[in-house]
C-alpha cells in the first residue's frame, strides 16, 4: 500500500488549492465523497474578489492572493459599492474605522455619483462606498487550474470516495472509504468545508465548532436589464447584494440560516425576501425568477479561518472555516498553509501573514 505523505479529505477550492501546493514538495492524495470535485460551496459561489469581504482579519489574505489571481487571469474589473441610506451613515462611519489601516482601497461617495452608477436608484438611497479593486473571479477557471496543477504535480485523486473509517497505526493514518479502498498517509487534513469536524471526529479529533450556513442567490430577468458595468453592490447594513451576470441579475439575501453538513437548497420565502428588499433600493421591475440556488459557507466560532496541525492529535491538520471568502483567498491561504504543514519558509506572498490569527489551538 502506497504511504502518502499527505491525504487532503475535500476537493473544493480549498482542498484543490492545498494539494496542489504540497504536491510541489510531497506525495499527496486528495479525497472527495462526490463524482466531482466541487460540487457544493465552491460550485455555488456568487464568484468576487471584494477586498473587505470577511472583516479587516481577512484583508490581508485577500489582499495577497490578489496578484496571483490577476497575473493567472481569473479577474475582471466589477467595483463594488456599499450603499446605505441616511440612518446607516453609523455603518458607514464604522466600515472607514475598521477599514481604514488594513490597505484596502475605498471612497465615500454622495448621492450624485451613486446615481450615475445605479440607474433607476430610489432616493432614499444618499451614500455609498466605492471599492473601485473588486472584481468577478472566474471561480470554474481557478478551481480547474489548481486541480490541474496538482495533477501535473502527482496528486493522486480518489473521487466518489467518501471517508467512513480512520485510524492512526504505525506512524500512519488509515483510511477507510465507502468505495472500498483504504489509504494510508503520514498527515491527514481536513479540507471538506461544512463537514470539516465531521471527518475529524472520524479521525478522533474533537470538533472546533465549524458551522455551516446556507447562503441563497437567486438569477432574476428584470426590466430594465442591468447594464454590464453596474457594480456589485451591497447594503451597508448586511440585508441583500446583487451584480449583473451576463444580462441577468444575481441577488442574495445575504442570509445566513444555520444548517446541518448537506446538499443546500434555496428556500422560497429566502428568495421572495430578497426581492422585496431588492425591489426597495431600484425602481426595476422583476420579471422572473430564472433559477435560485444555495451553498453552504462554513465558519469558527469566531469567524476566522483555520489552518495548521491541531495539537491534540499527531499530524491531523486543518483548512477549513474559510466562510465566504475562500475562494477569493484561496492563493495566499493554500500557499500559507502547505509552508505551515511543510515546515518551509515563507515567501513573497505570505511573508505578512500572522498564521497565529487562523492557528486551530485558539479554539481548543
Amino acid at each position: 500500500m502506497t504511504i502518502y505523505d499527505f491525504a487532503v479529505v475535500g476537493a473544493g477550492i480549498a482542498g484543490a488549492s492545498l494539494v496542489a501546493e504540497l504536491a510541489a514538495h510531497a506525495r499527496v492524495l486528495l479525497i472527495e465523497a462526490e463524482d466531482r470535485p466541487g460540487y457544493h460551496a465552491t460550485g455555488r459561489s456568487a464568484a468576487f474578489w471584494e477586498q473587505c469581504y470577511g472583516g479587516p482579519e481577512i484583508v490581508p489574505l485577500t489582499l495577497a492572493s490578489g496578484a496571483y489571481l490577476r497575473d493567472h487571469g481569473f479577474l475582471s474589473e466589477r467595483g463594488a459599492l456599499y450603499i446605505g441610506r441616511t440612518e446607516d451613515r453609523d455603518l458607514l462611519d464604522n466600515f472607514v474605522a475598521r477599514f481604514g489601516d488594513t490597505g484596502a482601497k475605498f471612497e465615500r461617495l454622495g448621492r450624485a455619483r451613486l446615481e450615475a452608477m445605479i440607474p433607476g436608484l430610489r432616493p432614499e438611497w444618499v451614500e455609498a462606498i466605492w471599492e473601485p479593486a473588486c472584481a468577478d473571479i472566474e471561480v470554474a477557471g481557478l478551481h480547474q487550474h489548481y486541480l490541474a496543477l496538482g495533477r501535473r504535480r502527482g496528486v493522486v485523486q480518489a473521487m466518489r470516495s467518501r471517508v467512513t473509517q480512520v485510524h492512526r497505526n504505525e506512524g500512519a493514518w488509515r483510511i477507510e472509504c465507502d468505495a472500498g479502498p483504504t489509504f494510508a498517509a503520514g498527515t491527514l487534513v481536513s479540507a471538506a468545508g461544512a463537514w470539516a469536524d465531521t471527518v475529524a471526529g472520524l479521525a478522533g479529533v474533537g470538533p472546533l465548532g465549524i458551522q455551516p450556513l446556507r447562503r441563497t442567490v437567486a438569477q432574476l430577468r428584470t426590466d430594465p436589464a442591468p447594464p454590464g458595468s453596474l457594480p456589485l453592490v451591497l447594503d451597508i447594513a448586511g440585508q441583500f447584494y446583487f451584480k449583473p451576470e451576463a444580462g441577468r441579475l444575481w441577488l442574495s439575501p445575504h442570509d445566513e440560516a444555520m444548517s446541518e453538513p448537506c446538499d443546500a437548497a434555496p428556500e422560497e420565502l429566502a428568495v421572495a425576501e430578497a426581492i422585496a428588499r431588492f425591489e426597495t433600493v431600484t425602481d426595476w421591475r422583476v420579471a422572473a425568477v430564472e433559477r435560485r440556488w444555495a451553498g453552504l459557507r462554513s465558519f469558527a466560532p469566531d469567524r476566522l479561518p483555520v489552518y495548521g496541525f491541531d495539537p491534540r492529535a499527531e499530524n491531523f491538520a486543518w483548512f477549513a472555516g474559510q466562510g465566504g471568502y475562500g475562494i477569493q483567498t484561496a492563493p495566499a491561504a493554500a500557499r500559507l498553509t502547505a509552508q505551515l504543514l511543510l515546515g518551509l519558509p515563507r515567501d513573497k506572498m505570505t511573508r505578512e501573514l500572522d498564521a497565529g490569527l487562523y492557528a486551530p489551538d485558539r479554539l481548543i
